[in-house]
Order: structure tokens, then C-alpha cells, then sequence
């Protein structure tokens, strides 16, 4: 069956750029890989698919070599020049590394390395969401997180093949992971088609991890929070990633913040807001209430004549950042509470104190009569 186009694949233009292609393949990724598909060859096909349409258009010379032959110029057998990438050693066992890896990499600006020519990869990166209350952001934390990785198979130490053997030198390439093609004025180095840049073959693979040196394990980790960390905030744990490929060094593990919703308040920056609720007589004559911050409690003077909507600052009653010196405030926004289930009287006494504020109307609410001049003046009457 002829191959389809790899623009296709993907569902992009073949003018896309790099950060377009990503985004579609990581979508595509996502969606079919074989671990949230398992036993289904179609998404098996699809996400192989998409992986090799991928590999190929993210790289400039192999996309310049396919913009111009179509898939001879990356078929090592048409001899054209930019080959296929090979599939790194162990595919299929590499569960969420392998799927994703890459991806974590390109989002974090790592990529894996490849020592010249040693078959040795670097570690893929991860990604961990970690949940947070709003105290535990402000006030710093250690968590423990457990996560799921690929780690160095206890069994052959990471070579892949059966204990009592060892791998051999690949006949073609000769162990450098690489060869050469020619075609004419064009000379390619490629990935060697036969260990797929490994400089070695398994001839007796591992019983544990099927050569691919690797097994999935679950660690737990202590990850320090900082105080004042924010949402889409990132700690780095160097070497805590996967592990790398034929003695390559491992990625990293990024935790990713996330602030849960809180019942009080709500977070902006450094600062913090809440709604506060005030009765009538509060608003109308003033007073003293008691208000919640972070640190426990604090007196809010509330002048005669407060309207709805109006806010008061308390200062340093805030976050202090992870990423300076200056304590964020916190911001009250009074709301004025309508008295509910009213006795006979008190409705009595309502009605007695509208009557006299409506003898002089302008006087005690200069709000409703500046809305009314408007009104007024908006309909010409």
C-alpha cells in the first residue's frame, strides 16, 4: 500500500511551520498512542504513522528532501539521500517515555542528544500536574509525588540483552550508528537502518525488558515547593526524568503548579481579593469588622456612607513571590447585604425610614439622582 502524504498525516499545510507540525502531532500523539489504545492496530497504525510523519517534516533536511522527492527522497533504499529516521531501540516498550518524550523536550527546550555515532540517548523529559491549596503556594510545601517512568532494567544493566551475552557491533554501520549514502552530487548521513542508531544488535534480548533496556517503574519523589510559587509555575528536578538510552544520561522531571479554587479568595499575582459582605446599618452609619487573611485575622474600619462595590487595600496582607522581595495586598470588595425573611415590624420600620428619605430624596441618594439625570437626558425629556 502506497504511503500517504506526511502534510496529510498530520492535517497541516505544507507550508507549516515547526510549531504548527508539533501541535498537531502532538494532538494526534495523544490520542492514538497504544497505551490508551491497547490491542488496537488501527491506532497502533495511526500513531506510527503520525510519529514518522513527524520525525521527518521536524527536521529541515529531511522535509527539504521530501518537499522535493516525495518519499523517495527520505527512502533509504531509493538511495536519494535523507533516510528515514529509524525507530529507537526498544519502541513499544517505551509506554509514556517514547510517546512522549519528545514532546516534553520540545515543550521544555531540551532535546535529546545523541553522543556521535555511540548509540547513546538522553532520557526523555517529564511532565508532572501538581495541585495545590492556595496556603500551601503561599506559605511553601514539601510534597510527595509518585510517578510512572522508564527506568534502567535491573536485569541486564541497561544493555538490553540476556544476562551471559552481550550485544554485538553492528556489521553495518560498524558501531558508529550511522551511514553514508551517495546519489550522485549527494552525500547523506543517516541513521543506520539495521540497529537504528544504536551501533549495536541484540541477538539475545533481555527476558525482562525486551532489549530495550528499559522497564516502567513507578518512584516516589519529596518535591520542596517555595513559598509563593503561581499557577503555571515550573520546578525543574534535574535527573529525575526517564533514563537514558545505552549508558545516556537521564531527563529531567518537571512539576508543573496548579492553585486548587479557594473558598475566600482569589489569587492575582501577588495579590489577593475577596468579597466582603457588610449590612445596611454597617454601610449607612460605619463601623469595625473582622476580616480574614492568610495569617489569621484583621480589623477593617468601615467609614459612614460606604456604597457597594467599594474597595478596601490592606497592605502586605498579600503573597509574597517566589520571584521577588515585595508582599503582594489584599483587596476587600464590600457587597451590601438585602435583609431576608423580615418580621412585620422590621418591615414596618423600613417603610417608615423610606418615607423620610424620600422627603428629601436628593439629599440621600445622590447615586439614584445622578442615574436618573442621565436617564433623563439620554430619552431628551
Amino acid at each position: 500500500m502506497s504511503k500517504r502524504d506526511f502534510y496529510t498525516i498530520l492535517g497541516v499545510n505544507r507550508d507549516a511551520s515547526d510549531d504548527d507540525i508539533k501541535k498537531a502531532y502532538r494532538k494526534l500523539a495523544m490520542k492514538h498512542h497504544p497505551d490508551r489504545n491497547p490491542d488496537d492496530k488501527q491506532s497502533e497504525d495511526k500513531f506510527k504513522e503520525a510519529k514518522e510523519a513527524y520525525e521527518i517534516l521536524t527536521d529541515s533536511r529531511k522535509r527539504a528532501a521530501y518537499d522535493q522527492f516525495g518519499h523517495a527522497g527520505v527512502d533509504p533504499s531509493m538511495g536519494f539521500g535523507a533516510g528515514a529516521a529509524g525507530a529507537r531501540g526498544g519502541e513499544g516498550f517505551g509506554g509514556f517515555a517514547d510517546a512522549f518524550g519528545d514532546i516534553f523536550g520540545e515543550i521544555f527546550g531540551q532535546q535529546r542528544g545523541r553522543g556521535g555515532g555511540s548509540g547513546m540517548y538522553r532520557g526523555a523529559d517529564l511532565r508532572y500536574n501538581l495541585e495545590l491549596s492556595l496556603e500551601e503556594a503561599a506559605r511553601g510545601a514539601e510534597i510527595k509525588i509518585r510517578i510512572p517512568t522508564m527506568d534502567e532494567c535491573g536485569t541486564c544493566h541497561g544493555s538490553g540483552a540476556k544476562p551471559g551475552t552481550q550485544p554485538k557491533t553492528c556489521s553495518t554501520c560498524h558501531g558508529r550508528g550511522e551511514v553514508r549514502v551517495s546519489q550522485g552530487f549527494f552525500s547523506i548521513q543517516q541513521t543506520c537502518p539495521q540497529c537504528h542508531g544504536t551501533g549495536k544488535i541484540v541477538a539475545e534480548p533481555c527476558p525482562d525488558c525486551h532489549g530495550a533496556g528499559r522497564t516502567k517503574k513507578h518512584k516516589t519523589l519529596s518535591v520542596k515547593i517555595p513559598a509563593g510559587v503561581d499557577q503555571d509555575d515550573r520546578i525543574r528536578l534535574s535527573g529525575e526524568g526517564e533514563a537514558g538510552m545505552n549508558g545516556g544520561p537521564p531527563g529531567d522531571l518537571y512539576v508543573v503548579i496548579g492553585l486548587k479554587p479557594h473558598a475566600v479568595f482569589q489569587r492575582e499575582g501577588a495579590d489577593l481579593h475577596c468579597e466582603m459582605p457588610i449590612s445596611f446599618t454597617t454601610a449607612a452609619l460605619g463601623g469595625e469588622i473582622e476580616i480574614p487573611t492568610l495569617d489569621g485575622h484583621a480589623k477593617l474600619k468601615i467609614p459612614a456612607e460606604t456604597q457597594t462595590g467599594q474597595v478596601f487595600r490592606l497592605k502586605n496582607k498579600g503573597i509574597r513571590p517566589v520571584r521577588g522581595s515585595v508582599t503582594g495586598d489584599l483587596y476587600c470588595h464590600v457587597s451590601l447585604e438585602t435583609p431576608v425573611k423580615l418580621t412585620s415590624k422590621q418591615k414596618e420600620l423600613l417603610r417608615e425610614f423610606e418615607a423620610s428619605v424620600q422627603q428629601n430624596p436628593d439629599a440621600h441618594s445622590p447615586r439614584a439622582k445622578n442615574w436618573f439625570d442621565r436617564v433623563r437626558e439620554f430619552f431628551g425629556t
